[in-house]
């Protein structure tokens, strides 16, 4: 059975509306481009907008490398309020005056930057028996959550009213805005939920390149919307680049190890003559070159 799409290989850094799931979004963009293999690096909750990288061919081998990466966000935060999912989407279940002064919150928020704890939210995707904590929230249910440990790496609160503030923060893996939010509200004595949340980076990758659906229906057809495209190396920016001539190519795509006496150690991406990506290898401590996710060209 033949495959539907072309074998287009690629990043497209999406900007995702309000409203639209991860794979509704990764579905969009794939029909746009009529790529045969997709795939995403990590969702966002339909409610968030912002940067979705999706990946295209052979740049799917390379997706998990963003698994792992820091994330950048802004979001609005409404103090007074607690909702039963933290955010907008869900009933307000608890009301509480704020008399908060901006140095109070500014003081609370930087109590939360370093390394801390978060108990995973009940709306969330994680699973517990073979289901997802959302449905059995929807059930009525609620679970036993290990806190679990993230680092907060930058936040700061800005443009405060009263009862509604700005949170810039740069997060690790696993962290929850949502809960984020509700913490300093409940730090505040005056509980807190999300009103709108925005992802602004993911590693290095960050928005002021990302395609919006809007410059996606202006393309009139499948090539102008692939020119959109970025190469699979953008989603290995943050790696040395090892580049090999003719010959060390033909070795190391058959899965050889090169003897190249090199001063780097660790993960590294590989190009070709003509700056093809060949894939990532590992530099050993011998210097040597060791293959690892490779490319077929």
């Amino acid at each position: 059975m033949a495959k539907r799409g072309d074998p287009i290989d690629g990043v497209m850094l999406f900007d995702k509306p309000y409203g639209m799931s991860s794979n509704a979004a990764l579905q969009t963009v794939r029909r746009r481009i009529n790529a045969q293999k997709a795939g995403h690096t990590g969702t966002l909750d339909p409610m968030a907008t912002g940067l979705l990288p999706l990946c295209f061919g052979n740049a799917t081998k390379f997706s998990a490398d963003l698994l792992h990466a820091d994330k950048g966000y802004t979001a609005r935060v409404k103090l007074g309020e607690v909702t039963e999912t933290g955010d907008a989407e869900g009933d307000v279940i608890e009301r509480h005056d704020v008399n908060v002064t901006f140095d109070e919150l500014t003081k609370v928020v930087g109590r939360f930057l370093g390394d801390i704890q978060q108990v995973p939210p009940m709306y969330s995707a994680l699973k517990v028996n073979g289901r997802c904590l959302y449905q059995l929230a929807r059930e009525g249910e609620t679970v036993e959550r290990a806190p679990r440990a993230v680092t907060i790496k930058a936040i700061e609160a800005t443009d405060f009213d009263g009862t509604s503030f700005t949170l810039t923060c740069l997060v690790s893996k696993g962290t929850y805005i949502r809960v984020l939010a509700e913490d300093i509200g409940h730090a505040l004595g005056c509980g807190a939920h999300l009103t709108a949340l925005r992802r602004t980076r993911v590693g290095e990758l960050t928005l002021e390149r990302a395609v919006t659906i809007e410059a996606l229906d202006a393309c009139d057809d499948f090539e102008a919307a692939r020119q959109l495209l970025l190469g699979a190396d953008a989603l290995l920016s943050t790696l040395e680049a090892i580049h090999l001539d003719e010959m060390q190519m033909t070795r190391f795509m058959t899965g050889q190890r090169l003897a190249l006496g090199l001063t780097m150690r660790g993960r590294v991406r590989v190009y070709g003559p003509n700056k093809m990506l060949l894939g990532t290898a590992q530099v050993n401590d011998r210097g040597v070159l060791e293959p690892e996710r490779l490319i077929a060209h």
